[in-house]
């Protein structure tokens, strides 16, 4: 007859069992952004210390290490990023105190959530890359010079041009890397590899062209342009409209292969810039500190507001909130000088503030 303390032990290890695939969670790499600035991230021994990364990724820090700097950049600005899209919401991307897998095990779930933050961290490790190559960080790529000649509208290419095709491939094979070691005959894979890629070509279709004019006293009688990636923000926010709009689909076998297909037959295939996912989320209310959802208790929320994610009503699932008055600090009183400055006063003053309730 087992005992108390045997019975809990058991179950304790069972749970570990099923939660043991986040060990090896493809967005485990994020956790570079943990590291003390002082740590180094490449070389064939510190590669071999960074616990986040797969054993391909390794491989790739050790064959790559210039460039493991920047992966490191792009890890912090997934994580701000995220916080930033989501600080509205239920999920606001909050991190683990601890730990390798820093949005807790609501990534090891194929759910839209995983899904953003897969489509995220691809393209940041493309823009993080290619800002590298553009300022001379990095020793194997530099500008684009393939974008050359005089374009449709007249204007002459020149400059440097963001080398968005070398941040990409690194990309491809950073990022892309525990998916393909896997193998593609399974569903989380697929769906990871598909939003990777969506994450990839948010870059790609919102790039911009800038310009400088040349001539006397400016009459831009010359303009030479240069391709540039669009800020990161506004990478976050396209994928953050992607993320609304996410087709929820099923692994399907399509004559000798599987692919994903929507799950229900009357929506339309998901192109290649759409997120995709295979789970329902939950509902992100209550406090889940095994699966690092911090829940809404707390949270502040917007009390004029019925229908958007932060009004009180959805953020706090249900009317569960409560109203009070608090004292804030403001910029008050200022003025502009001659010489484009600003000076402002520091003015207290009393607001109404909603909270839900614990």
């Amino acid at each position: 007859m087992p005992t108390v303390s045997s019975v809990t032990l058991t179950g304790r290890l069972l749970l570990l069992l099923l939660w043991a695939p986040h060990l090896t969670m493809a967005t485990n790499w994020l956790s570079l952004a943990r590291l003390p600035r002082s740590r180094p991230v490449s070389g064939a021994e510190p590669c071999g210390r960074l616990r986040g990364l797969s054993p391909g990724q390794v491989g790739v820090c050790r064959a790559r290490g210039e460039v493991m700097e920047s992966v490191r950049k792009a890890a912090e600005m997934v994580i701000e990023e995220c916080q930033h899209q989501f600080r509205n919401r239920r999920w606001n991307c909050s991190t683990t105190p601890r730990g390798i897998n820093v949005f807790g095990r609501v990534m090891n779930q194929g759910t839209r959530e995983a899904a953003f933050v897969h489509a995220l961290s691809s393209a940041a490790v493309a823009v993080a890359v290619t800002r590298g190559c553009s300022r001379g960080e990095l020793e194997r790529c530099g500008c684009d010079r393939k974008v050359r000649g005089v374009s449709p509208e007249g204007f002459q290419w020149s400059g440097c041009s963001d080398n968005l095709s070398y941040g990409v491939a690194f990309s491809q094979t950073f990022v892309d890397e525990p998916e393909r070691a896997k193998g593609m005959s399974s569903g989380r894979p697929l769906m990871n590899i598909h939003n990777n890629e969506a994450g990839r070509k948010a870059i790609l279709h919102n790039m911009q062209v800038e310009c400088k004019c040349h001539g006397v006293s400016g009459s831009c009688e010359l303009r030479t342009c240069w391709k540039v990636m669009p800020p990161f923000r506004r990478v976050g926010a396209v994928l953050k409209e992607r993320f609304d709009g996410a087709t929820e689909v099923r692994l399907t076998r399509v004559g000798s292969r599987t692919a994903l297909l929507p799950r229900d037959s009357q929506v339309k295939p998901p192109a290649t810039r759409d997120l995709v996912y295979l789970a329902s989320s939950p509902d992100f209310c209550r406090l889940d500190p095994d699966n690092g959802i911090p829940g809404t208790a707390g949270r502040r929320c917007n009390g004029t507001s019925r229908l958007a994610p932060d009004g009180c009503e959805l953020l706090c699932c249900g009317p569960g909130f409560r109203a009070g008055r608090a004292e804030v600090v403001q910029r008050c009183s200022c003025k502009f000088s001659w010489c484009c400055s600003v000076r402002c006063q520091q003015c207290k003053n009393t607001v109404l503030i909603h909270t839900c309730r614990e």
